[in-house]
């Protein structure tokens, strides 16, 4: 008989990690996983008033960390913080995320590596200081925010598309190694929501996308949030991406 991952005991109240935390979805995850039991360290880079008050909806202890995921040292400081007033993270949500939209002929090049600065490598940062920990207690889990943009063409955003496919290689090839000791590693893929990211988008826009997906609606930031759940309680999934999209990677 083949053994089997060598899985430890889930924290009874394990502490979360959830970057962006400021936002729409960023919020919603915070939330949800507050409810499930989670100890929530609240992310924001610079709206601490509405990262504070995401923060005031929580009941369970909780924190508010800030810092630039694309800078290590940042992330490494944050995390000491964790830490030091609520334990090790075992729970980490990558969420944070910029978009800095123009066609690619056109394109400002720092803004182009702004944005897998942020998207990509801030993940690679968050993962590798939270990780090991993870290893150690043989429990963890990873959530990595991508997009259906990471999948399929949308004009104009070559960074942001190149950021999220990125993000889910990633997400696959650390699951890979992470297996054996308990460790899972998923992707999260939202479809078109109403959030600070696209709320400033032209009508045309969002009617086109609306009429990309088989249920013609944008999904809410709370039905996504809800698959936090899914992803603590499942041992053996890991290295997946799980769409909550109204189908529109389909078409």
């Amino acid at each position: 008989m083949s053994k089997g991952p060598q899985t430890g005991n889930r924290p009874e109240q394990p502490v979360a990690l959830v970057t962006g935390a400021s936002g729409g979805l960023g919020q919603a995850l915070a939330l949800e996983l507050d409810a499930l039991g989670c100890r929530v360290a609240v992310h924001y880079n610079s709206s601490k008033d509405a990262a504070r008050a995401v923060q005031d909806k929580l009941t369970n202890d909780s924190v508010l960390v800030s810092g630039d995921v694309g800078d290590y040292a940042a992330v490494t400081a944050l995390y000491q913080e964790i830490g030091e007033r609520l334990g090790p993270v075992d729970v980490l949500v990558n969420n944070g995320a910029i978009r800095k939209d123009a066609l690619m002929a056109m394109q400002n090049p720092d803004d182009w590596a702004q944005v897998i600065r942020t998207n990509l490598i801030g993940s690679f940062h968050t993962a590798r200081v939270a990780v090991p920990h993870m290893l150690r207690q043989r429990w963890g889990r990873v959530i990595n925010v991508v997009s259906p943009s990471g999948l399929i063409a949308t004009a104009g955003q070559t960074a942001y598309s190149a950021s999220k496919a990125g993000l889910i290689g990633f997400t696959r090839t650390l699951a890979a190694e992470c297996g054996r000791r308990g460790v899972t590693v998923n992707a999260l893929s939202p479809g078109f929501m109403i959030t600070g990211m696209t709320k400033d988008l032209p009508d045309r826009v969002v009617e086109g996308m609306e009429d990309k997906a088989p249920i013609p609606r944008f999904v809410t930031v709370e039905e996504v949030a809800r698959s936090a759940s899914l992803f603590l309680d499942q041992d053996c999934m890991t290295g997946q991406v799980i769409s909550i999209a109204s189908g529109v990677c389909i078409t």
